[in-house]
């Protein structure tokens, strides 16, 4: 219910004017005599020092002037001497006269901001004015009531049960005070309201209990619904169709499906049975919890108690398919809707077109927006977002620029969630400029950049290696309130660490840290990576240490991260002891890390062992790529062992793998190093045979493999030769 405010401090209450002479109707009403009588009250205002006057005789005189019918305008002289006893009294004694009981309330209200009301004087103003309908000024002040300070629930009740009888109200009063506990969401104190009231006796309509019960369980205060029901109950008020439907939902919330037709049983012994909405109600939650086949079979049962199924029906059973990937099923059930007669609405085709989307499938959504669209069905801005958002996750940022075009036309203004999928679509591929014009139309348009926008810009400047201006616009999101969350963190982590800069990725762990966002595998891995990338193992191994202080446990990415980092400085012995630590916590070995190990073996100068490791991966069901054998054969190749290396290209071939320009380039090197050269030219004649272009590596080793021979003429040769293939030599030989 909307209400007005009354003008006690903060309060409006709008005055009704009744007649031109509102109070001339009262004057022979013999109810207001007095034993003072007329000539008493002559008396004291020919006195003209109300503040001499007795309250008793205050009261006589307000009430003689509102009876002469001189509107509010005579009361003025009295306003400072009012206070919640004399307004109260007035009140009363205005019971059998409501104009006269509203003009007082009027003025006070209008007159009188200064008054601290007491509980009494609110309610007695309350009841006049629920007396006279003014249903929004009583809530108003109600209102007042239950903000008061220090007033318990106890003593709001007392007040009004208090003042009922002298006032002649009805029960509205009570129902009134309910709905606005309802209505700002004070639902325990108006749960205890409600049972002092049934402690007084005092009766409260179903239709206010409804709205108790209905807003404890819309906050998912399930327990003390049941409690305020049970005493609906006990206190005999007639349910309704309403108590029913709130108290199933309940039970839905609370996940107790299976008391649902124990509930239903013991409503209908009452006269109170389920409609459309309850069982709309009860399919929605079997859906929810997947319970598909119940859910289809309280539909069909629908027409034996003479309901038919409908538009919600059939969404709540498609919305409930779609959420548990069962999309196929979700769109049988859109056949039947149609065979039955019933016409889809946007959210129908706005289910289909969120689950398409969520599976990347393109052609799909589109098909559903342009059915949609056939049947003269407006797309709203979830059925655009869904479409732009699954043809930017998927590459075709064009078309879904064309659909935004189109939804603007159309009268739709983009939301905060579009503006940052197409975002996200310009960062992703690169252009950054776009990106950001899409930003400032969005600011421009009154949509405000949460944390996922400036992620989505964080990303894309990561990405181009643009730091300083990913860090102003870190700072930028913090002016403004925006908090960084786990992702914002990561992304810039990454970003630094990629471009080198530990200094400043360390610095943001630290504030992730400091603002309790907890990092996972992913964050230490990156850290770690970039520590070994530049050398700095001693803090490499200090953020191992952090992770498994934190019960953050390391994978084979962590590992095979760490063992690398320990291979490239040469400390091999360490990277195995790593090796054997991982292989010993049953983490299973994958080919990067068998790759990482070969490369420490080999760098180590012991390429025997590292072919030894080769045939111990394999018989692990664990395939060697290009990779695996090119390390290998470098390996052979820097101990000079060339016929080792031969034959671990004829392995390499034999499992399916092409020898490729780093595989020829190194054993051609190898045979220039040692000044064979018509044996590393029959390797380049091989390789220019099996279509494997030579590259500026090959020609250089060629060069500097003749010029250390002296044979100065070929060297020129393939130095012209290099030229000529659009190569350019450094001409240091």
């Amino acid at each position: 219910m909307a209400f007005r405010r009354l003008p006690f401090r903060k309060f409006t209450l709008r005055v009704i004017p009744s007649c031109p002479s509102p109070f001339v109707s009262s004057l022979q009403n013999p109810k207001f005599d007095s034993g003072f009588g007329v000539r008493a009250v002559q008396t004291l205002e020919k006195s003209g020092n109300s503040s001499a006057i007795p309250d008793s005789l205050l009261v006589e005189k307000i009430l003689f002037n509102l009876k002469q019918g001189n509107g509010t305008s005579s009361l003025h002289n009295y306003q400072f001497r009012l206070n919640p006893s004399i307004i109260a009294e007035v009140l009363y004694r205005c019971r059998d006269n409501l104009q006269l009981g509203q003009g007082f309330v009027d003025f006070v209200s209008l007159n009188c901001s200064n008054i601290k009301h007491s509980l009494v004087s609110l309610s007695a103003m309350i009841h006049i004015l629920v007396r006279c309908r003014r249903l929004s000024d009583a809530q108003a002040l109600i209102l007042r009531m239950v903000r008061k300070s220090g007033a318990s629930r106890v003593e709001i009740v007392e007040s009004l049960v208090s003042t009922c009888s002298e006032c002649e109200s009805k029960i509205l009063v009570f129902d009134l005070l309910i709905r606005t506990y309802v209505q700002v969401r004070r639902l325990r104190e108006g749960s205890e309201a409600f049972r002092v009231l049934r402690s007084r006796g005092c009766s409260v309509s179903i239709n206010a209990c409804n709205s108790l019960l209905g807003g404890l369980v819309k906050i998912g205060w399930v327990d003390l619904a049941w409690d305020v029901y049970g005493e609906v109950v006990e206190s005999g008020v007639e349910l309704n169709v309403y108590t029913l439907n709130i108290m199933v939902n309940a039970l839905c919330k609370d996940r107790k499906m299976d008391k649902v037709m124990f509930f239903l049983s013991e409503m209908e012994a009452k006269g109170v049975y389920p409609d459309t909405v309850t069982y709309n109600t009860l399919i929605n939650a079997y859906c929810r919890e997947g319970l598909f086949e119940e859910a289809f079979q309280l539909m069909d049962s629908m027409s034996s108690k003479g309901l038919k199924p409908g538009l919600f029906t059939y969404n709540s059973i498609m919305s409930g398919l779609c959420k548990k990937a069962k999309y196929e099923r979700a769109k049988e059930v859109f056949g039947q809707m149609l065979q039955v007669g019933l016409s889809p609405d946007t959210t129908t085709y706005n289910t289909l077109l969120v689950e398409s989307s969520r599976n990347s499938n393109m052609s799909e959504a589109e098909q559903i927006f342009n059915e949609m669209m056939s049947r003269g069905i407006v797309p709203d801005l979830v059925s655009y977002s869904s479409l732009i958002g699954v043809l930017s996750r998927n590459g075709h940022l064009d078309m879904a620029l064309f659909y935004f075009r189109n939804m603007k036309n159309v009268g739709l203004v983009p939301d905060n969630v579009i503006y940052t999928i197409l975002i996200d679509a310009y960062c992703k591929n690169g252009i950054m400029l776009e990106a950001l014009k899409m930003r400032d139309e969005m600011l421009e348009q009154g949509c405000v950049m949460d944390v996922v926008t400036y992620n989505a810009i964080l990303n894309g400047l990561c990405r181009k290696k643009m730091l300083g201006e990913a860090d102003k616009l870190f700072h930028e999101m913090m002016e403004r309130h925006i908090l960084p969350d786990f992702y914002t963190f990561t992304t810039l982590i990454h970003g630094h660490c990629k471009d080198g800069n530990m200094h400043r990725a360390l610095s943001l762990f630290e504030t992730m840290l400091q603002r309790n966002i907890k990092p996972d595998i992913v964050t230490y891995n990156t850290l770690i990576d970039g520590f070994c990338k530049v050398g700095e193992l001693e803090k490499a191994n200090e953020l191992w240490a952090s992770m498994i202080s934190r019960k953050i446990l390391p994978n084979h990415i962590s590992y095979c991260i760490l063992i690398n980092g320990f291979c490239n400085l040469g400390h091999v012995s360490e990277a195995f002891r790593l090796w054997d630590e991982m292989v010993g916590k049953g983490i299973k070995p994958t080919l990067v890390s068998c790759n990482t190990v070969i490369k420490g073996y080999c760098r180590s100068g012991d390429a025997s062992k590292a072919h030894e490791f080769l045939t111990r991966m394999i018989s692990q069901g664990i395939v060697p790529d290009s990779i695996t054998y090119n390390t290998l054969i470098n390996g052979f190749v820097r101990e000079e062992n060339i016929e080792k290396a031969f034959h671990l290209i004829n392995n390499m071939e034999d499992q399916g793998l092409l020898p490729d320009v780093i595989t020829y380039n190194m054993i051609l090197n190898g045979f220039c190093r040692q000044g064979r050269m018509q044996e590393a030219e029959m390797i380049l004649k091989k390789m220019i045979e099996r279509n494997v272009n030579p590259d500026r590596s090959t020609y250089t080793s060629l060069i500097n493999g003749h010029v250390s021979l002296d044979n100065l003429k070929e060297a020129f040769w393939f130095h012209d030769e290099m030229l000529q293939t659009g190569f350019v030599p450094d001409d240091k030989f």
